[in-house]
């Protein structure tokens, strides 16, 4: 009998179409949410009902899903962060839940570099102005010589730091697990996260988002940046205060921002954008055909892994195997 596997991811399968072949070549049925749909949690209890798994992105899978899956026996997160799976609630139910960590990490440290330049040198502008037929001398700056502050120096915060010394820039950082080893290799301080903050030049945000760090960027944090530092989000939306940060922006607190998260996606609705010294992507970090392909893979593999009677690589509920 085959496996019946659905993916309500609207990258899985598209971009890279190994995972899905690979599958297929498991006796595995595969059906793919078509680009661009989003699927509301009544029509995924629909949906689960008989399925044994399902790749997810950054849609919820809700305790509401979670009940109505009568078959499911493995939730694969395609990607790292599972803060939109109720993992206690998939526990409960005896459904394991997998990720594929670290798979995306150098595309989102080209896109945090990306996003860096882009801010120092104002190119979204100055593209917008040449297409309007302007021609202004747009004055930017050099990121070399300058101090990043990383706030979570983990997968992808190293990656961003090893960039970032091909500038010249110095690094600082902060984060509640220290790696020394790295950081004395790659003449990394590591400071609090008010000095991180006060000293940075260019702030990047690379940690995954819990309790401990919803809107740890805040007012008072925003407070204590340099007017002419530069903030870049790529981690998750809820890690900034997003109406602080619009505040902060607005007058002029900051010299500007770059947030590939939000809150709420997509932003539409946010008067984020309605200012001019933020730009805006939407959430795009992890998508290269290379990170797709491996991420999509280590998904396919998990739950092949899982449905022949194998312990899946990588698992956030191990209990539920025992």
């Amino acid at each position: 009998m085959a496996f019946k596997v659905f993916s309500t991811s609207p990258t899985f399968g598209y971009s890279a179409h190994e995972p899905v072949e690979y599958l297929r070549s498991h006796q595995c049925e595969v059906e793919l949410v078509p680009p661009g749909k989003k699927v509301a949690e009544e029509e995924l209890v629909r949906c689960l009902g008989e399925i044994d798994a399902v790749v997810v992105g950054v849609e919820k899978i809700t305790e509401t899903i979670v009940r109505a899956c009568r078959r499911l026996k493995i939730i694969a997160k395609h990607g790292a962060g599972v803060d939109n799976i109720d993992v206690k609630a998939a526990s409960n139910k005896g459904i394991v839940v997998t990720n594929a960590p670290g798979t995306n990490s150098d595309a989102v440290a080209d896109l945090t570099i990306g996003l860096f330049l882009a801010l120092a040198r104002r190119i979204p502008f100055a593209d917008c102005s040449v297409r309007e037929k302007r021609w202004p001398r747009i004055v930017g700056v050099q990121l070399n010589g300058k101090v990043l502050g990383i706030i979570g120096l983990g997968q992808i915060g190293k990656r961003v730091a090893r960039r970032a010394s091909g500038f010249e820039m110095k690094v600082i950082a902060y984060d509640t697990v220290k790696d020394e080893g790295f950081a004395k290799e790659w003449e990394i301080a590591y400071l609090p996260l008010e000095e991180v903050l006060a000293q940075s030049d260019f702030l990047s945000i690379h940690v995954p988002l819990d309790p401990k760090t919803l809107r740890m960027i805040g007012e008072r944090e925003l407070g204590l940046m340099k007017k002419e530092a530069f903030l870049v989000n790529i981690s998750r939306g809820d890690i900034v205060d997003e109406e602080a940060l619009y505040k902060a922006l607005r007058d002029g607190k900051i010299r500007g921002a770059a947030l590939d998260v939000f809150s709420s996606e997509p932003p539409f609705e946010s008067p984020l954008l309605s200012l001019d010294n933020v730009i805006l992507t939407p959430h795009m970090g992890a998508y290269t055909v290379e990170a797709l392909r491996e991420t999509g893979m280590i998904c396919a593999r998990n739950i092949v892994d899982l449905l022949e009677g194998r312990r899946p690589r990588f698992v956030v509920n191990p209990e539920v195997l025992k």
